[in-house]
This record gives structure tokens, sequence and C-alpha cells, in this order.
């Protein structure tokens, strides 16, 4: 029996997640496990009604699961970034889950824009750090004159206070701190690393070094000093712009790749539109030993709620990366096949070509499931 956290979250979220359920439940009385969810109404309704986004008491309880599935995030009644940043960025940082894990595989069936590519072609995965770099959400804005600024950042890991002095004779200017810790890298390009060594043994590091000296430098200076931890996995060293290129030119190149924040966030981007598109992009936020938490990358699509019309392919595979997790590797390989039979057969939404329904894509994807030898 595993005990799962459930935020079915906003918009689109509590459908694509009843069906990300119906396929795990499915796919549990298949392998022999079962999941025992606990709810949490979580999101904008409640923001609305109450001023609450997430408590300290719902996020020391949260802690009790292994895992938090999680639908979608964002309102239209809420100003941008509230809900983001209240909920979703909380439950990382409190957490920390400091991997952000993005596969990247173009399944049979799917069309991808790139011109000559097939599955062969498209199957690596991005990890991305996912508690530093410049989304540690520390700055400031000041105009012409003199300002002082006490910024700082308070993590499990490590904490540290800048202070600023900015003195300028410019109409207006912002800034924005980004922090890079040798612990915070390392810890993450060893995860990298393992994962290598359980696929090709190819990992790749991704940053902007010969700009930004300082911030990853240190970065690059890490990945070389656990590079020699392990000799069997072949290196590269790669400008986060070389790459957006190599991904459109020769996404065959990469196996695993490892990055910081920032450009993790916008190459993960354009590697789920090379794998179809965000229908199909499923997100983990990982932290090892403690609790962690699967989504699909796309945002709540507040306009198509309660039309039943929602993929729920992202978040069924985000499903399968949850299972993965916990050690259920059988179910989530029989849930990702399951997808790729799904596209197949075109048993798939309005956006993928398909005249399904949500709730008809998740019941066909657990039948598959269960019908199977």
């Amino acid at each position: 029996m595993y005990h799962i956290a459930c935020i079915p979250g906003d918009g689109i979220g509590p459908e694509i997640i009843t069906e990300g359920r119906k396929v795990l439940d499915a796919t549990g009385e298949k392998f022999g496990f079962e999941i025992d969810w606990a709810d949490y109404a979580i999101g904008a309704d409640r923001y609305l009604a109450t001023g609450e986004l997430i408590s300290e008491d719902e996020l020391k309880e949260l802690s009790q699961y292994p895992a938090i599935y999680f639908g979608a995030i964002g309102d239209e009644r809420v100003k941008p970034g509230i809900l983001e940043k209240g909920i979703l960025l909380a439950i990382r940082f409190y957490f920390d889950q400091y991997v952000n894990l993005r596969p990247i595989k173009l399944l049979d069936g799917v069309s991808t824009p790139l011109a000559n590519k097939n599955p062969e072609d498209i199957d690596f995965v991005v990890v991305r750090e996912n508690t530093e770099d410049f989304y540690v959400g520390i700055g400031g804005r000041t105009k012409a004159g003199k300002k002082h600024d006490d910024l700082a950042v308070l993590r499990n890991l490590y904490n540290v206070k800048f202070g600023v002095d900015v003195e300028t004779d410019a109409d207006e200017l912002a800034y924005q701190i980004g922090v890079v810790s040798r612990k915070g890298s390392e810890r993450v390009i060893n995860y990298a690393f393992d994962l290598a060594m359980k696929r090709e043994k190819s990992l790749a590091s991704v940053d902007k070094a010969n700009v930004l000296t300082d911030v990853y430098g240190l970065w690059r200076e890490v990945f070389a000093e656990v590079a020699q931890n392990y000799p069997a996995v072949t290196t590269s060293y790669n400008f986060v712009d070389a790459v957006t290129m190599w991904f459109v030119k020769n996404p065959e190149w990469f196996d695993v790749l490892v990055t910081p924040n920032m450009f993790g966030d916008i190459i993960t981007d354009l590697g789920a539109m090379i794998q179809g598109g965000l229908g199909l992009a499923p997100g983990g936020n990982i932290n090892p030993t403690g609790t962690s938490m699967f989504e699909p990358i796309h945002g709540s699509a507040p306009k198509y709620k309660g039309m039943n019309v929602a993929n729920p392919l992202a978040t069924i595979w985000a499903g399968a990366l949850l299972l993965d997790q916990i050690g259920e590797s059988r179910g989530a390989a029989a849930m990702v096949t399951s997808i790729e039979h799904s596209i197949q057969n075109n048993i798939v939404t309005k956006d993928m070509g398909g005249n399904l329904t949500t709730s008809a894509v998740g019941d066909w994807l657990a039948r598959d499931i269960l019908g199977r030898n």
C-alpha cells in the first residue's frame, strides 16, 4: 500500500488528475499494489474564499507522503504569480525538491516538427537543478538616487544574506541575484550521473560559463569534479544557446543532460515541442530521499474547465514518473506503453487530432493496461 497525496488544483486540473488516478489504480490492480489517495483542496477557489494559499500545517502533513500527484495551478481571477509562487514553488522549496526531471521522448505515432526525425532520434532526459540560480527570487528595482536592499535565501541546505547598496542616475533599473552553490550543484549533478549510468552512459552539462563566469564557472568546476567518480560516463560541456540549436538539428546526440535552473526551464519547453507538444510533457520535482511531486508541465487552461476536452496524457505520464520514483518500474513502463498504444489507435483528444473526451481516453488506457498479458 502506497500513501500518496493528491492536489488537483485549478482549471482542468481536477479532470486530468481524475484520469491519471484512474490509470494508476488500474496499473496497481495489474501489478499487485494499491494506492491510498489523500486529497487536498489547495488552489484558487480556496484562496479566493479564505485568502489562504498553503499552510505550514499542510506542508508538515504532506511530508508524511513519498509523493504528491499535482494537477495544474493558475486562475484568471487571481493575479498571475500568486498561486504559482505561493503554492507550487512553496512546495518545491519546502520539500527541497532539487531535481526537476523531464523526459523528452517521441512516442511512436506522434508527429514532431523536426524534419526526418523519428522516435529513435528523440529519447533523452533533462535533469534540471530546481532550487537555485536566478529562480531564488531575490532582487529589486530602483529609480535615480540611492537605495539599500537586504536580500536573503533561506534553505535547509544553506542560508545566505546580501546587502545591496545601489546608487544610480538611471531613470529606473532592476536587478536580480542568482545563486549557485557547490553543494546544490554537486547533488543534482550526482543524480544526473547516476541516471546516465542506468541509460547510455552519456551526460551533457549545459551552462553559459563563457559569459556568466562566476555563477556558471562554479557549476562547470563541480561537474568536472563529480565526473572523476564516473569514469564510465562520456561527458560533454555545452553552452545553452548551442544546445537549443542541437535540439532542433541533432536531438539524437543527447541521452542525459544536466543544467542549472533557468536554462533547464528554457530547454525543456523546447524539448516538449519536439516530442509532440505540452499535452505530452510530464515533469517530476524530486527529492530522492524525501517528498517528491509529479505534474504535467502545461497550465490550468481555465477556459476549458469542466468541458471534458483536456488532454490527460501528460498527467498520466507524470503518474508513470511517480511510480518509477516509488519503485514500481514495471507499472511505470506499462503506463508509457499504453500511452503509446492510445496514440497509435487514435484514442486521443481534439488537440492531437482525435475526437475523444478526457474521460474516454482515461477509460481506454485503464482497460488497455488491465487487458494486456
